[in-house]
């Protein structure tokens, strides 16, 4: 245990960035564990241990049960193959039973995750290990490799985007039907708004795709395999930063892996929905966590230590594997002068620091975005057409329901609907709302009032919430680094929160049903009996898990 002081807020002022701390021993006003060493957790006793069995065989039913839904109530093609294999076709022709067993299945998984909470809680005396809670979440993601896309189309674009690729056309500037054919497979399965829009994604996402489609060719399950395959990957690597990144801030590692990786959305959207977010933030996070790997802890006040072995060098590797996931999806680029923060704080934390450290790493990033632009052949073609997905007003998005609000004032006023013209407007009050909250964290971040990593968080969480076409899974951006460096009950219980909420929100079609919403109502009644039941066989067979416990008291959790 290291002795630090702690200041009125209740933050220690020894915020590290490193993992090895030098040791030291000041008159101090209160001890609280070292926060780059999380406090040490006893393993579980017999009954948790029977309980965390029960927990994960009830999350893989569930997990079962959305696999078996998503057969006639996913996101599948126009052609669907499923409609060909004997007894599973069953699905295809009671789609509202499927939704049932859908959203059954979610709500399981979500209770599920809730109840491996209890294990991964910091302020526990004894706590859920690394292997035991990635095992757990390997038998909830193993039945949502297979299954037709969930919750959104999405993937089907990345198909015809990539298809565009590799037959040297420019996704920048052609949409699916006019480079392929209305006629061709892969357009058929995007979405009708976006046969005809150009690509918003990096050149490096797609040129990995156009890779990938020879494999496939005209072959849909095998391309949306391969695409789940690709976002996969984001999810190891965010599954192998986050606990590395955790040590280093003080947070338990099982808390990180439970709160960023297990976490539903992420099970959903990145797993079953094949999302480009996940390759995006797997390298955006493992950048971080090779960038500051030989950074040496600095107390506020002390005199910088000088140069580790190979800092400047894993600095620059975290600045250009930050980059790739900026060649994926844009909002990765937020992480770097959050980094830059972290490096001219271990130095004397100047505003020259920054400036040396910032130009530099500014240096870097362009060369590798360069290099990632014209190494693929698309170049910069993907900066202008950033917007399309703003195409889509999404009715969870606070901006785009405001703009909705002043349309439906100006037709109670007699002024007649503006809806149109209100919403680029409250878009980019959105926008500007989100720079204002982004420049705030970061100077915060840099006179030490906040670890930079949760100014990330939060800049990240204002800028995918505030923008017209928010989606479920646009908060894991938030979510993940916050994971790693926030371990406050306040944050925790926020967090926890959203999470179980947000995947309710998008039917697991992408859409309300093919039109058909009244259908929705019977499929989610039908659900709560099913979920209902089920909690009642988990009550049976583990009450420990339905039963009120005590933590440690919360000052005296890792902060």
């Amino acid at each position: 245990m290291t002795r630090v002081t702690v200041t009125a807020s209740g933050y220690p002022l020894a915020m590290a960035i490193g993992e090895h701390p030098a040791p030291r021993d000041e008159d101090v006003s209160a001890v609280l564990p070292s926060p780059v060493r999380p406090a040490l957790a006893e393993p579980l006793n017999d009954e948790e241990h029977h309980a965390l069995n029960v927990v994960r065989r009830f999350g893989t039913f569930g997990a079962l049960l959305l696999a078996f839904g998503a057969l006639g109530a996913g996101a599948a093609p126009v052609l669907n193959p499923v409609q060909d294999i004997p007894v599973l076709r069953l699905f295809v022709r009671i789609p509202t039973v499927s939704l049932a067993i859908a959203f059954a299945g979610m709500g399981i998984l979500v209770i599920a995750w809730l109840m491996l909470g209890r294990f991964a809680r910091p302020a526990r005396a004894r706590l859920a290990t690394q292997g035991q809670l990635s095992r757990t979440l390997v038998m909830w993601l193993v039945p949502l490799l297979f299954v037709p896309p969930l919750f959104s189309r999405d993937v089907y674009s990345y198909l015809a985007q990539s298809e565009i690729v590799r037959r040297g056309l420019d996704p920048y500037s052609l949409g699916p039907a006019q480079a392929l054919g209305i006629g061709d497979p892969l357009t058929m399965g995007v979405s009708n708004m976006w046969r005809d829009t150009p690509a918003p994604y990096g050149p490096l996402l797609l040129k990995l795709g156009s890779w990938l489609a020879p494999i496939a060719g005209n072959n849909i399950v095998d391309g949306v395999l391969l695409q789940r395959g690709l976002a996969l990957v984001g999810v190891v690597l965010i599954i192998w930063a986050l606990p590395k990144l955790a040590r280093r801030f003080g947070v338990q590692p099982v808390t990180a892996l439970w709160l960023g990786a297990a976490n539903p959305l992420l099970i959903f959207h990145f797993v079953a929905g094949a999302h480009n977010d996940a390759l995006a933030i797997g390298l955006m996070v493992a950048g971080l966590e090779l960038g500051i790997r030989r950074l040496p802890v600095r107390v506020a006040g002390d005199s910088p230590p000088p140069l580790a072995k190979g800092e400047l060098l894993f600095i620059a590797i975290g600045v250009t594997v930050i980059t790739l996931g900026v060649a994926v999806k844009l909002p990765a680029l937020l992480a770097l002068p959050f980094f830059a923060v972290m490096v001219a704080r271990r130095w004397h934390g100047r505003l020259s620091d920054l400036f040396r450290v910032g130009v530099p790493m500014a240096l870097v990033f362009g060369v590798v975005l360069v290099a990632a632009c014209e190494g693929t052949g698309l170049g910069f073609g993907w900066i202008g057409a950033l917007g399309t997905p703003g195409l889509v007003r999404s009715w969870i998005s606070p901006t785009a329901e405001l703009a909705n609000l002043g349309g439906v004032l100006g037709i109670a006023l007699g002024m007649g609907n503006h809806t149109n013209q209100m919403v680029p407007i409250f878009g980019i009050l959105g926008y500007l709302l989100a720079g204002a909250i982004t420049l705030k964290f970061l100077w915060d971040s840099f006179k030490w009032r906040y670890r930079p990593m949760i100014g990330l968080g939060v800049s990240l969480g204002a800028v995918m919430i505030l923008q017209i076409a928010l989606q479920p899974w646009y908060v894991l951006w938030a979510v993940i680094p916050l994971a790693a460096s926030a371990g406050t009950s306040r944050f925790r219980v926020a967090a926890t929160i959203l999470s179980a909420a947000m995947p309710f929100l998008l039917p697991p079609t992408g859409s309300t049903f093919d039109g058909r919403s009244y259908v929705l109502p019977y499929a989610y009644a039908a659900a709560i009996v099913v979920v209902a039941l089920a909690v009642l066989v988990v009550r049976r067979s583990a009450p420990l898990l339905l039963t009120r416990h005590k933590d440690l008291p919360e000052h005296l959790a890792p902060a």
